[in-house]
């Protein structure tokens, strides 16, 4: 792979960068490989967590570990003065690998289908070119965190004060649909905000021979998940998009019985805070209508997971002119769209200001889609994240230590 010239001669020669990041990447593609086989499961993430506190100590850092219970905490700079931030997640998804690679994972039914293993080298090989800065000059905190694919890990590290004290922070997520050499750059909203819904549809059980004795749950809950569906068009805004959808099913007891009880969950997405808040009593009042409208009732449960992340337009700006810096003008695309994926970074955006960048994956033949059991992305991606979010820091650094 030929790297990314850099360009921040402030701080470093693009050439001695090019060649520290040349050197580090063959061993930080391994343990990209070697985290891709041993995946572990959010709040689980003991050896990734272990590895990768032993890695940064190697480098020099000043680690903390068990922070928001499994995350890892490292500090590089001096004591004092302004501190900027990236954050990057470690833990992997519920899937069965599909991808035939042979350093595919061990663990039967875990996977890393989101790329959380490459988002954690990438924040190690940030640590590496940082590391052999002499010229630092500035503060830098990396937070590696558990537990983004249940949307609890960032209040964990919040709660926990990994974000105290800074200024600034940066994120990245890989994208299968964008070509591999390529980041995707937005300001404003990149992602939705999103919340957890359970409906317990109740219903009176009875024959199946005979359903007009009794008041089918199965029937009620079918009911639920299409006109909801179908309510969304006719009862709210089209220009504010609003996605539900159910992902488990769980009811009945016996093929010839009439379900008493179905229990359902899903998610909620949508891009308008205000409408957001307002989802909940909507969605309650609608699920009730139509389970009374059938002789039944429900009882519906609604959990905020996480509000959008807002990229502020200051910091965009300079990952911006870095990446365009490190890749060239056209390798820097516009996300013309927020997504409706959800990410909890945004809790860390509660109190400092931040910025997520959309890191390219795909190979010639394309990428399948994020969470299946097929997701393959292009390793070369590893060192375009490194580079650009690299040059980023230092940038930062350069702009803002003298305050």
């Amino acid at each position: 792979m030929s790297q990314p010239e850099m360009s921040q001669p402030e701080i470093i020669e693009a050439s001695a960068l090019s060649d520290r990041l040349s050197r580090e990447l063959p061993e930080l593609l391994e343990l990209r490989r070697h985290l891709h086989a041993h995946p572990e499961l959010s709040g689980e993430e003991h050896q990734t967590a272990a590895l990768v506190a032993g890695e940064l100590r190697q480098l020099g850092w000043r680690v903390r570990e068990g922070v928001g219970r499994t995350g890892v905490v490292a500090e590089l700079g001096p004591e004092q003065g302004p501190m900027v931030g990236l954050r990057v997640d470690m833990d992997a998804l519920p899937v069965e690998e599909r991808t035939g690679l042979p350093y595919a994972s061990t663990r039967q039914g875990l996977m890393h289908a989101c790329g959380h293993d490459l988002h954690t080298c990438t924040g190690l090989g940030v640590a590496r070119l940082l590391a052999q800065e002499p010229k630092l000059g500035g503060r830098v905190r990396l937070l590696f965190q558990p537990a983004e694919e249940l949307a609890q890990g960032a209040v964990w590290m919040r709660d926990a004060g990994a974000v105290d004290g800074l200024a600034a922070l940066y994120g990245l997520h890989v994208v299968p649909n964008l070509p591999v050499g390529t980041v995707g750059i937005r300001r404003g909203c990149l992602t939705a905000a999103a919340g957890e819904l359970e409906v317990v549809v109740q219903g009176e059980g009875g024959h199946g021979a005979r359903p007009h004795q009794s008041v089918d749950a199965v029937w009620l809950a079918a009911r639920v998940i299409t006109e909801l569906q179908q309510t969304i068009a006719r009862r709210l805004d089209a220009l504010q998009p609003v996605v539900i959808s159910f992902g488990k099913v769980d009811g009945g007891r016996a093929f010839n019985v009439i379900a008493d009880q179905v229990r359902l969950l899903g998610t909620v997405r949508c891009l308008d805070l205000q409408q957001h808040a307002q989802l909940p009593a909507w969605i309650e009042e609608t699920v009730q209508g139509i389970c009374a409208s059938g002789g039944g009732m429900a009882v519906v449960n609604y959990r905020c997971i996480a509000p959008p992340v807002q990229n502020n337009p200051q910091l965009t700006d300079l990952l911006e002119r870095c990446a365009v810096d490190c890749l060239g003008r056209d390798k820097v695309l516009p996300v013309e769209q927020p997504s409706l994926g959800a990410e909890d970074f945004a809790e860390l955006l509660r109190d400092v200001p931040g910025m997520m960048v959309r890191l390219g994956v795909a190979g010639p033949e394309g990428c399948a889609p994020l969470h299946n059991g097929a997701f393959a992305l292009e390793e070369d991606a590893l060192g375009v994240g490194i580079a650009v979010l690299t040059a980023t820091l230092l940038a930062w650094i350069a702009e803002n230590a003298s305050s």
